[in-house]
């Protein structure tokens, strides 16, 4: 007789203040010593805050959670692998944040392994498709150049979209061609921007820029009413220029930052140089691309080796 699934876990209805304050705690202590996004902070917030409600009623502190806890409750919540795998990351750090605190001397989570998840290909474009994405725009208008320069900084500096909204006129060094960008938890890069990019950011600075940027704004682009684009305005008008291109691809905010990383991989750069700029902390996250670095191996010892 097949066993039943794991009902979901009874909450309290909220975490005790003892396992806020102790929540709380830990993201401070990791937002000071890592920089962590705000989004980060949100998703490890959410995770312990359901635990800590699935612990309460069975009178067990947060901090004071064992194995068996971890595992009954991680049975118990029914995730996607995914989601169960950033689920075990908050569970990991916050006890080895404890165990650096010397509040306990063990690590409950340490046994537990985490889901295997299937390679997750970022969705990018090929260089056909992003040529046509970037001459989208109708750069006789104030808007099409402004959206032609932003299309030509994100693919040539492989910029994040809120890197991109939030850069300042005195961030773009235009002469010698980098961009100064603050990234995730603070950190700054300088990301050389190519010679097109500079082209199109020197014609939208000289000839849109002022139609709209009110005296005294540092924001290199501007929306129609004179303040900084936000990432969703950039979004919407990235998707307009793709079905006006004919791309039929699936796109993300991050397409042309995926382009940019791919592309330089297919042409030969190194997969450090390309952690460098795009502002990767860990190896490890820009590993994602390697497929294309192993693809070029296999291209050239296939053209160059006399028995391939």
């Amino acid at each position: 007789m097949p066993h039943a699934a794991p009902s979901s876990p009874p909450l309290a209805t909220a975490p005790s203040e003892e396992d806020r304050a102790a929540i709380e705690r830990f993201l401070d202590r990791l937002w000071l010593e890592r920089g962590l996004s705000p989004n980060t902070q949100a998703s490890y917030r959410s995770d312990l805050a359901l635990l800590a409600r699935w612990l309460a009623p069975r009178g067990t502190p947060l901090v004071t959670a064992g194995e068996a806890d971890l595992r009954e409750y991680l049975a118990a919540v029914r995730r996607s692998p995914r989601s169960q795998a950033r689920l075990l990351s908050a569970l990991r750090q916050f006890f080895r944040y404890l165990n650096a605190d010397r509040q306990r001397d063990d690590d409950p989570s340490a046994r537990i392994e985490s889901p295997k998840l299937g390679l997750r290909l970022p969705k990018t474009l090929s260089e056909g498709d992003v040529q046509r994405l970037l001459d989208a725009p109708d750069v006789e208008t104030d808007l099409g150049l402004r959206d032609r320069a932003m299309l030509e900084l994100m693919y040539a500096s492989g910029l994040r979209v809120s890197e991109l909204v939030t850069l300042k006129l005195t961030g773009a060094d235009l002469r010698q061609g980098v961009v100064q960008i603050v990234g995730k938890g603070g950190k700054e890069r300088l990301v050389p921007m190519g010679e097109e990019a500079v082209h199109w950011v020197q014609r939208y600075v000289r000839e849109a820029r002022g139609e709209h940027a009110p005296a005294g704004t540092d924001w290199m682009f501007v929306s129609t009413h004179g303040a900084a684009m936000t990432r969703q305005n950039f979004w919407m008008r990235i998707k307009a220029h793709a079905r006006q291109a004919g791309i039929r691809s699936a796109l993300s905010p991050h397409t042309l930052r995926h382009a940019f990383a791919t592309h330089l991989l297919e042409h030969g750069a190194d997969l450090r140089a390309v952690q460098a700029l795009l502002g990767h902390a860990d190896l490890s996250t820009t590993q994602i691309y390697t497929h294309v670095a192993k693809a070029r191996l296999r291209e050239l010892h296939a053209r160059h080796h006399p028995r391939a």
